[in-house]
């Protein structure tokens, strides 16, 4: 019997309260990118449905469920899907993934897999800083919250504290602030002062310390560290880079541009060889208003007031009044949790747009290479090469110089290419006469920053207006337009690069993109996650190959694939959002906006051998909430909670959740750590 779930009140995968605070309507919106570039996500679900229709086709129950580039990776042919289909794997799942999955569901409160043990770890409001008093919704401060742990964590990051046993350094995003879930009796039309400066010190980073609890395995704080910090809107920021002290980044309170109050919309991130903690700014558009330039028009932000009317309160969120106030958001953000008194740097070296995160690999000489994804509909997603290498030890010299890594090298767009001819990709889901879909790529060059200078590689563009509206200098060199890409990891075992494009309604609608052999379907609402291959699996190579790893959605939906693994036997997901690697190789998915009527999760797929493409479902999340994070270690998962309650209509005084304290306590987003009861590593 196959149990039906309802959907909860959802606009595009999201409540409109999300799509509201969250991105400021995003999706209501028209997408930024009118240019002519090619779209790559609809070609990919096309092509797999017709693969697929030979394959087993039925998802797991709920009843199951509880019990041109160098050489060019090739997904599957038809027919060797159809042998998987009928030659399943036998024996235990993949290493790190034996465990009993979690099945699809609506309750409000995070479901583990049997055997799994649970903590809350931190939540919104509790006191890290020395001084800051406990929490109370009704008697809330800025000063207070400036003290406390911020509003909607997104990324973590758990960083080892030397000489400090059973102690580590959890770095955490405050990605934005859900006011009508924070204030009783919030006036959209008129926040008070109040109101507004708790928001911006409920926006930004945390780092605290954890300490592990040896007999159950929970983590908890520990208030008042040397090491615990907060860094919220109006904490001061470096300007790095080639556009540092540009005239397109100065303003009246900060004539030098090279000074910036604050980050914004801090979504994923990643961490660094040399020990600091990377976050990208993603939704920053929103938070300003009155906006009229084309420049402006590409960042999607708005002409009018914004949602949370930060303008009347300080004149920098207007662009009238503050025109280059606005290009100073949008950057990758660099902390070093081990200096409480150091300022972040946000680095212009790696383009401004809206990061969804920032991660990191090393070349082959010790280079580090970034990759990172426009979350947006039709944008593109880039990679940085640094041409400084990483230097070893813990000296204040050699942490200054590393600190220094990210502003040197050169800024690539992706562009990618199919193997058969344009007029065999028609979108309806007749395979190319080669009977699948596949490709290269290649990284082209947008700008080079050395010590000396910068040079722009883009016509009618200054290395500067490179760095400040990098979307406009990916439209001038072709760049492939993406479904929404997300989260760029690349595979700490095999060096392959996963990029999860979360869904794009729009694709091949109307006069919008159409499909092409990378983005093969219409309308793509679930999803999608393609794998790439560097060119001799070199970090700095300028070409790569690619192939569809995964298309999203229900199981039983001819135009899902599960890298070739027997559809019947996986968990249903849908929009893939943030991506994170266990010890063993096998990639970690968490969702947004999942579209198959339950709540967003968080799953772990096999990346290699028989039992590849086996995708499980380990955890879902509360009413409202997305699944953010994840990090996953041998012994434990940490997800990062956010937005629970997050429904239409839901207020303080209405909530549609009582996660995590239960009712009569104020929905909170928090950090849950997951362990098994037995000690026993995770899923092995």
């Amino acid at each position: 019997m196959r149990v039906q779930l309802p959907l909860i009140n959802t606009v595009h995968g999201r409540s409109a309260l999300t799509c509201r605070f969250r991105c400021g309507d995003a999706c209501f919106h028209p997408a930024p990118n009118t240019s002519s570039n090619p779209y790559v996500g609809d070609v990919i679900a096309t092509a797999l449905s017709r693969r697929s229709m030979m394959r087993a086709a039925a998802v797991v129950t709920v009843a199951a469920a509880a019990g041109t580039a160098g050489t060019v990776v090739t997904a599957p042919s038809a027919e060797a899907a159809a042998q998987q289909a009928t030659a399943r794997p036998k024996g235990k799942a993949a290493r790190g993934l034996r465990f009993t999955p979690v099945a699809p569901n609506t309750a409000d409160t995070v479901t583990v897999p049997a055997g799994y043990s649970q903590n809350v770890v931190v939540r919104w409001g509790e006191p890290i800083l020395r001084g800051a008093p406990a929490f109370d919704a009704d008697r809330q401060t800025a000063a207070a919250q400036a003290g406390q742990f911020g509003y909607n964590n997104d990324f973590l990051a758990l960083l080892p504290l030397p000489g400090e046993r059973g102690r580590q350094i959890l770095v955490a995003n405050h990605e934005y602030t859900d006011e009508v879930l924070m204030f009783r009796g919030y006036d959209a039309a008129a926040p008070t002062r109040e109101q507004v400066e708790i928001a911006w010190a409920a926006h930004g980073l945390s780092a605290v310390v954890v300490e592990e609890n040896k007999k159950n395995g929970a983590l908890t704080v520990v208030p008042r560290h040397h090491l615990n910090r907060r860094v919220t809107a109006t904490s001061e920021f470096r300007l790095t880079g080639p556009a540092a002290g540009s005239d397109l980044l100065k303003t009246s309170a900060d004539p030098t541009g090279r000074k910036v109050l604050g980050t914004l919309n801090n979504c994923a991130g990643g961490t660094t060889p040399w020990g600091t903690t990377l976050h990208g700014e993603e939704n920053f558009n929103q938070y300003f208003a009155n906006a009229g330039r084309a420049t402006d028009k590409r960042y999607g932000i708005g002409t009018g007031a914004s949602e949370r009317k930060w303008e009347r309160f300080d004149k920098r969120f207007d662009v009238a009044q503050e025109p280059n106030e606005v290009h100073r958001f949008g950057y990758v953000v660099e902390l070093d949790p081990y200096d409480p008194s150091s300022a972040p740097r946000k680095h212009t070296a790696l383009g401004r747009f809206k990061h969804e995160g920032a991660t990191v690999r090393l070349t082959h000489d010790g280079r580090p290479v970034v990759y990172s994804g426009d979350d947006e509909r039709f944008d593109y997603f880039y990679k940085f090469v640094g041409s400084k290498r990483m230097k070893h030890g813990s000296g204040r010299a050699v942490r200054e110089h590393n600190l220094s890594l990210l502003d040197e090298g050169t800024l690539y767009v992706a562009r990618l290419t199919g193997d058969s001819p344009a007029i065999e990709i028609d979108g309806t889901g007749k395979l190319p006469a080669d009977g699948e879909f596949d490709g290269g790529g290649e990284w082209i060059p947008l700008v080079t920053a050395t010590a000396k200078g910068a040079v722009s590689h883009v016509e009618g563009m200054t290395a500067d207006e490179v760095c400040v509206f990098t979307r406009l200098a990916g439209d001038k060199v072709g760049a492939t337009k993406m479904d929404r890409p997300e989260d760029i990891e690349p595979n700490p075992h095999s060096g392959k690069v996963y990029v999860a494009l979360t869904n794009n309604t729009n694709r091949g609608v109307g006069t919008n993109a159409p499909v092409d052999e990378a983005n093969p379907r219409n309308a793509n609402k679930h999803g999608h996650i393609l794998e790439l291959t560097e060119r001799w699996n070199r970090a700095d190579s300028t070409k790569f190959a690619w192939t569809l790893f995964l298309v999203a959605g229900d199981p039983e939906d001819p135009a899902t694939y599960f890298a070739g693994f027997p559809k019947d036997a996986v968990s249903p997901i849908s929009c893939p959002d943030n991506v994170a690697f266990d010890s063993h190789g096998n990639l970690w998915i968490s969702t947004d906006g999942n579209q198959l009527g339950s709540h967003d999760g968080l799953f772990g797929v096999a990346t290699k051998g028989e039992r590849r493409g086996e995708l499980k479902q380990f955890l879902t999340v509360p009413t409202g909430a997305e699944t953010c994070g994840p990090l996953v270690q041998d012994r434990r998962v940490l997800v990062a909670v956010q937005h629970p309650g997050e429904i239409n209509g839901a207020t303080v005084e209405k909530p549609a959740s009582t996660w995590p304290d239960g009712p009569g306590k104020i929905v909170r987003p928090a950090v849950v750590a997951v362990w098994r009861k037995d000690g026993s590593d995770i899923g092995v």
